[in-house]
């Protein structure tokens, strides 16, 4: 046998708007897990980056020096090093210039 809804359509039932309401503070309430790992700051991932970008500048040289020496047979290990190590370069020295000009940009701001 099948039960009709004595409610008319569109209209929620006491038990169903309570549930839609502590759904909706549950979205209202961030979440914050205080046991994650911290966020790093702006300086230390600059800082993370600069290094990468100098280690991979330093396994350029050894790579070259190896091929000089003869430890390394195949030019394209060194011709891949060095690709790695100029475009991330390249990438350093684009958001350099990007922080210049913010920098520009904010002592041109009036007070």
């Amino acid at each position: 046998m099948v039960q009709i809804s004595k409610t008319p359509p569109g209209v929620l039932k006491p038990q169903e708007v309570s549930t839609i309401q502590k759904l909706r503070d549950e979205l209202q309430q961030p979440k914050i897990d205080h046991k994650k790992e911290q966020y790093k700051t702006f300086s230390a991932t600059l800082n993370d980056f600069m290094k990468d970008v100098n280690d991979l500048q330093h396994e350029f040289g050894n790579s070259v020096e190896k091929l000089m020496t003869g430890e390394i047979k195949d030019v394209h290990d060194v011709m891949i090093a060095l690709e790695k190590a100029g475009t991330s370069f390249e990438l350093m020295m684009e958001l350099r210039n990007k922080m210049i000009d913010a920098y520009h940009e904010i002592l041109r701001m009036q007070v």
